[in-house]
């Protein structure tokens, strides 16, 4: 019986495996469309809903709007095929999925390529046209390959042990010190998200096999105070993550912040890996909720990281993220943010990055931050972006950010 059912199983297998090879998808044709072919032969209404597609805009509960994907009809072909092209894509790293008869993110049989993102699977697929575009950046090449790790630290502040990845460079066991960058996510995500949706790993293999960034060691932990790890994989078990620490996860409140005990990691990289233990050694950055993390760690330790970058950041001054109280309220409401800028600035931090795009929900924020610290005189770099609250953009201030460290 049991040889029986191991038969079935591999049958089953494979009968996918064969039926999946009837229908490619998607195919980056030699033009640099993109065809996604789907057997569906019962079905009424087939779409793709991908970021390669005009965006549509959504409301966000409490106020502003986001950048959600947009949505395309296929058309049945002969043999139960529904099919759509796409026009000629630039170089990127693009996600999909597809719509059937009211069903929505439904994921590509024929591709076996998934990311999540928060509680959201979707299909991947990559366009490159030549050695060094975004396309290129963002995928394995032949170079060397740095490594990455799961590690459990303790963490005194927070009073658990915790999880993080921490990528190190290639040539990292031959010795020496190397200088880290923490790489922070947004709200929902945890310390899978930037080597998973972010491709760290490839960013990074990539700019230093070309000598576009320098070797560094990158710490991506956990950015939720209640959390020791991603879902699934600590006691919690199997529940699930949402935005802000929602979903069916913890929900006892957490002792201390992230930024309150972010030296808790600072502290254990320091005495388990071969860093340069200075202030000129150190970057912190972060998307969104990481963003404000990162914010928030430049104005509490202002002489312990010499770079900070901002990239789509969720500000807020205060313990909670106030979505309906304008930032420039904020700043002119906490009596503490004008000397901790002024102390943070006149320690003369080699550089203060922040970017953002044009269409995120959080620009009105960077905009009442870079007018306050315009008025006072402070220096940093801005760059804005096409687009929103996207995971394409993130990228892109990743590959920014990494070349202007530690040089």
């Amino acid at each position: 019986m049991a040889l029986a059912a191991m038969c079935c199983a591999s049958a089953t297998a494979q009968e996918k495996l064969f039926n999946s090879a009837n229908v490619q998808s998607p195919v980056v044709n030699p033009d640099g469309t993109v065809t996604f072919n789907l057997f569906a032969p019962k079905a009424v209404k087939v779409e793709v809903t991908g970021d390669f597609l005009p965006t549509r805009p959504i409301e966000i509960p409490g106020g502003g709007k986001y950048d959600a994907p947009g949505v395309a009809a296929l058309t049945e072909g002969p043999g139960g095929v529904w099919t759509y092209s796409t026009d000629k894509l630039a170089p990127e790293l693009y996600s999909y999925t597809f719509n059937i008869d009211g069903m929505t993110g439904v994921k590509d049989p024929a591709n076996i390529y998934v990311n999540r993102d928060i509680v959201s699977f979707s299909n991947i697929f990559i366009v490159s046209e030549q050695k060094g575009d975004k396309g290129d950046l963002y995928r394995v090449n032949e170079v060397p390959h740095g490594n990455l790790s799961k590690v459990w630290y303790n963490s005194p502040t927070l009073k658990m042990q915790r999880r993080m990845t921490i990528y190190t460079p290639p040539g990292y066991d031959k010795g020496g010190k190397y200088p880290v960058l923490y790489l922070l996510h947004g709200a929902g995500g945890d310390e899978n998200a930037w080597s998973e949706l972010g491709r760290a790993a490839q960013i990074l293999d990539n700019l230093i096999a070309t000598g576009k960034a320098k070797p560094m060691i990158v710490v991506m932990p956990n950015g939720n105070p209640n959390c020791q790890a991603a879902p699934g994989e600590w006691s919690w078990g199997m529940y699930t993550p949402g935005f802000m620490n929602g979903g069916t996860g913890p929900t006892a409140p957490a002792v201390a912040t992230i930024p309150a005990s972010f030296m808790d990691i600072v502290n254990y990289v320091d005495a388990n890996y071969r860093t340069v233990k200075k202030r000129e050694g150190r970057a912190v950055c972060g998307l969104s909720m990481g963003g404000g993390h990162t914010f928030a760690i430049s104005l509490t330790y202002p002489t312990t990281f010499d770079y900070y970058g901002l990239f789509s950041a969720g500000l807020h001054l205060g313990k909670d993220f106030k979505m309906n109280q304008p930032f420039s309220e904020q700043i002119k409401n906490d009596p503490d943010f004008a000397q901790q800028s002024e102390r943070l600035f006149g320690s003369k931090p080699k550089l203060y990055w922040m970017g953002m795009g044009k269409t995120d929900f959080l620009y009105q924020s960077t905009v009442d931050l870079r007018n306050y610290w315009d008025s006072k005189g402070y220096k940093y770099e801005y760059v804005e972006t096409e687009g929103g609250h996207i995971w394409r953009n993130w990228r892109i201030y990743l590959t920014m950010f990494a070349q202007k460290i530690f040089k």
